[in-house]
Parts: C-alpha cells; structure tokens; sequence
C-alpha cells in the first residue's frame, strides 16, 4: 500500500488523526517535524531562529524523500504544502488527506504553543491569512477531511472508508 500523508494547516489535527489511523491500519506512523527534530537535534523553534525558515523547509523536503513510501502514515508539518515539488512527491508515492478545521478551532488549539514559531506570535486574523495563503496548496490533495465537530475516531474512519473506496474506484 503506498503511503498515506496527513496535511493540513497547524493545529488542523494531522498529528492525533495520524496515530489513531496508524492503529486502526496496523501501519507505523512518522511525522516530518519529528524526524527533522531528530536528525538536527534541535527543537523547531531552535530551527527557525537559528537558521531560518528556508533552511527549514529545505530539510522539510529532504526529509520527505528519505522516508519510507510504502505501508506507512507521514504526518507533516503544515507548511510542507506550498513547495510544488513536495506536492509531486508526495502525489507520485502515496494519498495525499488534507485535514480541515476552521480558523476559530485551529486558533484555539495553536496561539499559545510556544513550540509553533509561525503561531505563537500572530493573531486570529494573520492565521487566518498565513491560511489563506497555502489553502490552494492544500487542496491539492487525494482527500479532503472535514474534522470540525467529528472524533477522532469519525475522522479515522472516514479516511479509513474513503480510501478504500478510492482504491476500488482505481481498480
């Protein structure tokens, strides 16, 4: 089975959705930010301040090609959308699941996390620009999923269900 990619803008839910789908499939689970972390061992933030978003998202591509493809859930960080390259990757090897939540959930969940250096700074309204901003590239996807008002659970079955039957469908 190829990959599945879980993208969506911060806070959106990609993270949780991503381990509980894991479970349900049976299938390990990485997360882009958290292997970056790894390798760098830095925090993101450390990252951002001392090298810079464009550092950043170069070893967020990077990191995206030196994962497994197959029989896997890559969560991603919310940026790693807006390279048309990482899009191609990500579409050529697996399901691309986008993972909606409106402006005032994903405010809630991310404006104090310390641990969000393009979150913790900005108001409602520059999220909701920054989001305005990718949401084209988002939509580039296998699967857009509503979670706004769902379980974790309903969502994870809802991906669960839907690829399946896009799978049938390209069969």
């Amino acid at each position: 089975m190829k990959a599945i990619y879980l993208t969506g803008f911060m806070g959106a839910g990609k993270t949780t959705v991503g381990e509980q789908l894991a479970a349900k499939m049976k299938l390990p689970v990485l997360d882009t930010d958290q292997e970056i972390v790894k390798k760098l061992n830095k925090t993101i933030k450390e990252i951002f301040e001392q090298h810079g978003e464009n550092f950043f998202r170069l070893e967020e591509t990077n990191m995206l090609k030196e994962l497994p493809s197959e029989n896997i859930i890559i969560t991603t960080g919310g940026g790693i959308v807006v390279k048309e390259e990482n899009r191609a990757w990500m579409k050529e090897h697996g399901h691309i699941v986008m993972l909606h939540a409106n402006i005032d959930t994903i405010y809630e969940r991310v404006h104090t996390d310390q641990n969000r250096p393009l979150a913790s700074k900005k108001s409602k309204d520059e999220l909701h620009q920054l989001y305005q901003s990718r949401e084209n590239f988002y939509k580039d996807c296998t699967l857009l999923i509503e979670t706004d008002h769902k379980s974790i659970e309903e969502i994870v079955k809802e991906i669960n269900t839907r690829l399946k039957e896009k799978e049938i469908g390209n069969k």
